[in-house]
């Protein structure tokens, strides 16, 4: 679990990123997320963007994604979700 101070940082980090997947109408699947969880273990903090003709709750979206990965939610804002998992081969981030 990432505590308040942890969010902020990664939070300042994310405005660099830009978002890297896209979940469209057909919802999240297992290539996705396996995929999602390849990319966090490159990168450590990506984006998700949920597009808009994904009718399912953002909410939901995001808690499939990190039921899939085991990536904590840093922060959902509008249809974009940052997510972060600290890598094991890759560790570029300090968290505070």
């Amino acid at each position: 679990m990432l505590t308040s101070k942890q969010k902020k940082h990664l939070r300042t980090i994310s405005h660099e990123v830009q978002p890297i997947f896209q979940v469209g109408k057909a919802g999240v699947n297992e290539n996705m997320t396996k995929q999602i969880d390849e990319a966090l273990e490159k990168r450590e903090l990506i984006k998700v963007s949920i597009l808009q003709n994904n009718f399912d709750d953002n909410k939901q979206v995001a808690e499939q994604i990190v039921e899939a990965t085991g990536a904590h939610i840093v922060q959902m804002i509008g249809n974009t979700i940052i997510l972060y998992k600290e890598s094991e081969e890759n560790k570029q981030i300090e968290l505070p």
